[in-house]
This record gives C-alpha cells, sequence and structure tokens, in this order.
C-alpha cells in the first residue's frame, strides 16, 4: 500500500520564483516530482543507514529519487 502524505509549506519567494521558472522551461516536470526529488535527495545525503531499518529507508529513499529523475511522461 501506498501512503500519501500531503505537505503545505511556505517557500522563500526567491525559490518560489526559481521553480516556477524550472516548470516553465521543464514540461516534463511538475512540482511533485521536483518536490520528490529534492526531498529524497536531502534524506538521502543526511541518512544515517547504520541500522537495518535505517538501510531500508535509504534504499526506499533511493529509489524514489532515482525514479523521479527518470520519469518519463505517460
Amino acid at each position: 500500500m501506498k501512503a500519501t502524505v500531503s505537505i503545505l509549506a511556505e517557500i522563500p519567494e526567491d525559490l518560489h520564483e526559481s521553480l516556477k521558472r524550472y516548470l516553465e522551461t521543464h514540461p516534463t516536470w511538475d512540482q511533485d516530482r521536483v518536490f520528490a526529488a529534492a526531498l529524497s535527495l536531502f534524506l538521502l545525503q543526511n541518512s544515517n543507514s547504520k541500522t537495518l531499518e535505517a538501510s531500508k529507508s535509504y534504499r526506499a529513499c533511493a529509489r524514489v529519487y532515482l525514479e523521479s529523475l527518470f520519469q518519463y511522461p505517460a
């Protein structure tokens, strides 16, 4: 089963403008895909995969990151 977490976050205006420009020039990307890639990369870079559970989480984040990078429109 796939759980969904809804995130409502305020971001700095400069970051919002950058995201908007990026999405305007990259039509195959959408806001959800960008956030999934960014969040999974953050978790990968800041994880501690010394336990079995953390290692599974690391692999799951890596899978989400790679899927978001190489996702193609249907």
